[in-house]
């Protein structure tokens, strides 16, 4: 099979490579489409720690199962499917606790590779994390089970309802996707990014505010009637945007910090506004089977519109270009079909 490897940083390689068998528990599922992301374009622009070099590329997918292994009886081959690279262990003290985003072995034991013509699936997501693909999705549209499930993880038990006031700072695939969530449940929404193009499409896809971030101060007063957001989601991983996202909440608000910084970097706050204003910081990782189970209700449902973050579909021979265009802040998510 051919499979896409990331050899160090900017350089993509096709590889041939035997397609495996699955054992006890496992599928195999020939991918259909598969995504590019935030987490990508970092690996393929500078390295990210998550994802090792050289190594198999590619997280986000849908496809139709090949082969199943040994005692797998929810799934059969010919079945369409969608799935996400992890599932917690259900052994280890986290997972005692249910805190399965936070489990001690969930990033050890995930899988890369989706950029390949198949991938092959563990038990323990095969059992988790895997769900027969609704009919009316397309396999792209499917595929879009992984970024939604870290989205739901980060707005769940915040309780967004109609009439809500959200900010979302950052206008990439990860804030457009927290636009699509806070509109369903009601919210008005301002997004702010520094791309014209993606906020062209968060004004399409139903932001009340999308806007530079130049503009940010005087729209917080305008829309908020000067009180602040309710909520305000960081989809930046920037530093200073982490310091920032605070000024923008009101009293009793809640700032969800969702953009990853590096290993080490430190934020300042002002101590008198978390006190005295009540200010929640949440900081939010990865999601949990429930999550993942809500996002493929939510995807099923219709009641989003993520095809419009789809900026056009390559082969796996043209990877290199969705990712040369990704890092010139050209278009917003790849399909890329092997």
């Amino acid at each position: 099979m051919k499979v896409v490897y990331l050899n160090s940083p900017g350089i993509l390689e096709i590889r041939d490579m035997p397609t495996p068998s699955p054992a006890e528990g496992e599928i195999l599922l020939r991918i259909k489409a598969a995504l590019t992301c935030g987490t990508d374009l970092k690996s393929f622009v500078r390295g990210h720690p998550m994802v090792p070099m050289p190594g198999m590329f590619g997280h986000e997918f849908a496809g139709i199962i090949e082969t199943t292994g040994k005692g797998v009886r929810k799934f059969k081959p010919g079945d369409e499917v969608m799935s996400v690279h992890t599932a917690p262990c259900r052994k280890c003290s986290y997972c005692a606790k249910k805190l399965y985003n936070l489990c001690e072995n969930i990033m050890s034991t995930k899988i890369l590779g989706a950029f390949a013509e198949y991938i092959l699936i563990p038990s323990h997501i095969v059992s988790q994390n895997v769900f027969i693909k609704h009919t009316q999705l397309t396999f792209e549209e499917a595929a879009f089970l992984e970024p939604l499930s870290c989205v739901i993880h980060g707005m769940s038990g915040l309780k967004i309802k109609k009439g809500d006031s959200v900010l979302i700072i950052g206008a990439g695939p990860i804030g457009l996707l927290h636009l699509l969530v806070a509109k369903q449940r009601g919210a008005r929404v301002v997004i702010t990014g520094l791309e014209h193009e993606r906020l062209r499409t968060a004004a399409r896809l139903g932001a009340d505010g999308a806007i530079a971030p130049s503009m940010l101060s005087d729209s917080t007063r305008t829309f908020t009637n000067k009180t602040g957001f309710d909520f305000v989601f960081e989809c930046t991983g920037q530093l200073a945007v982490w310091e920032t996202a605070i000024n923008y909440a009101r009293r009793g608000g809640t700032v969800v910090l969702f953009g990853g910084c590096k290993q080490g970097t430190v934020v300042t706050y002002d101590t008198y506004r978390i006190h005295y204003d009540e200010i929640t910081l949440k900081g939010v990782f990865h999601f949990t089977p429930h999550d993942v189970k809500s996002a493929y209700e939510l995807l099923g449902s219709g009641a989003i519109d993520v095809k419009s973050l789809i900026s056009g579909s390559y082969a796996l021979d043209k990877i290199q270009e969705p990712f040369q265009k990704l890092s010139h802040g050209e278009g917003i998510k790849y399909s890329i079909t092997p």
